[in-house]
């Protein structure tokens, strides 16, 4: 039997940073996914006693004998419950680390580990111990703030949540979890965020698990209706960064100077809630003028980002390539390189912007925002 699953990457629209510090914060899906292949072998086919990850991209692929997995991780009923998902023990994580030890990942891919920690972690905590080949593709680039973790989390849930289902209805195309499946993929994904990332907001998990936008604001998601098509052009400055002390270097700043970084937090919170209501509005503004609020918000919520010292010399090249084609840019996600946004009006021809950007060594993607979530096909 062979299921595949997809759920898309996301953008930060407005709010990074600042949502730390209880400001509301705008995430939306990206059309850019990762897929998942799962591949359950018949009692006659070949390797029927293994499981076996394949990353596509990366042109690896990392095995184990399913007696080896019951050895190391308890594999019974009393563990494997795909309708409750639980939080992963310490001593189990412990476990698995001793099974991903044992594959010899390049020095240069070890940060893959907890990934793939996350996959046994998931694949046995839902299916158990059985031999299955899971094979992995993405469009969206690693470690560059696009939500790659969460859509890996939860297309790998999506597939694994539709192989234990009873209804197995065979359809063209891809088709949408219903609320209930998507609820609890949602919270599996989160689960297993949480091996990668420690201390995740949920955000990036829930985007990618329903698609569309969301508000985010202390703790509290709101799922949001977009009435308006948006286009954006995401350059990947290629910059690599350190969330955590950019994050940390917010606190700081806002140690220092208490009263001066509420009211930036106070104004990117604002910001939030206008780009969300011009989203979701119904009033009869044309798009034309939509997309000119958003961009002046995007402009901004980029200087306030600068403010917050977390910008990068990259981020800076892309916003004045942008800005001398008249486009409006700014950072997304946790800045210091990363990837940039650059909202797209309605007919703006992009082909004179993205070789500039690309002869400057930087990766360009076109992607429409806010399209669906998680999907699944037989």
């Amino acid at each position: 039997m062979e299921v595949k699953a997809r759920a898309p990457g996301k953008i930060i629209l407005a709010g990074e940073h600042a949502v730390v510090h209880g400001s509301t914060a705008v995430a939306a899906a990206i059309d850019l996914y990762t897929y998942v292949t799962l591949r359950l072998p018949l009692l006659s086919d070949e390797n029927n006693d293994r499981l076996t990850l394949q990353l596509k991209d990366l042109s690896l692929e990392f095995s184990w004998s399913v007696s080896r997995l019951k050895e190391v991780i308890p594999c019974d009923s009393s563990t494997v419950s795909p309708s409750t998902p639980t939080s992963s023990s310490s001593e189990t994580l412990k476990s698995i680390a001793v099974l991903v030890g044992e594959q010899n990942i390049p020095e240069a891919k070890i940060w893959l580990s907890s990934g793939i920690s996350t996959f046994l972690w998931l694949y046995t905590s839902i299916l158990g111990c059985i031999p299955a080949t899971v094979i992995i593709t993405t469009e969206l680039p690693y470690g560059s703030g696009l939500g790659s973790s969460a859509a890996f989390c939860v297309a790998l849930t999506a597939a694994l949540i539709a192989s234990s289902s009873s209804d197995k209805t065979r359809g063209e195309g891809w088709s949408s979890l219903d609320e209930t499946n998507l609820e609890l993929l949602n919270k599996w994904a989160f689960e297993g965020e949480k091996i990668i990332h420690g201390k995740p907001s949920g955000i990036d998990n829930t985007v990618s698990a329903y698609g569309n936008m969301i508000k985010f604001c202390s703790g509290e998601i709101t799922r949001l209706q977009s009435n308006m098509p948006l286009r954006m052009l995401i350059t990947n400055t290629k910059v690599g960064r350190n969330t955590k002390a950019l994050v940390s270097g917010v606190s700081e700043r806002t140690v220092r100077h208490p009263e001066a970084m509420n009211c930036v937090f106070n104004a990117v919170d604002s910001i939030s809630k206008e780009v969300a209501a011009i989203i979701q509005t119904k009033d009869d503004i044309s798009v034309t003028e939509k997309e000119e609020r958003i961009k002046e918000l995007m402009e901004m919520n980029q200087g306030l980002l600068e403010s917050m010292g977390v910008s990068h010399s990259s981020i800076d090249t892309v916003i004045q390539t942008t800005l001398k084609h008249k486009l409006t840019s700014k950072l997304t996600g946790a800045g210091g390189g990363g990837c940039v946004l650059t909202l797209l009006p309605t007919r703006t021809v992009v082909e004179k912007v993205v070789q500039e950007l690309e002869s400057s060594g930087f990766q360009c993607f076109t992607a429409s925002i806010g399209g669906n979530g998680a999907e699944i096909s037989f």
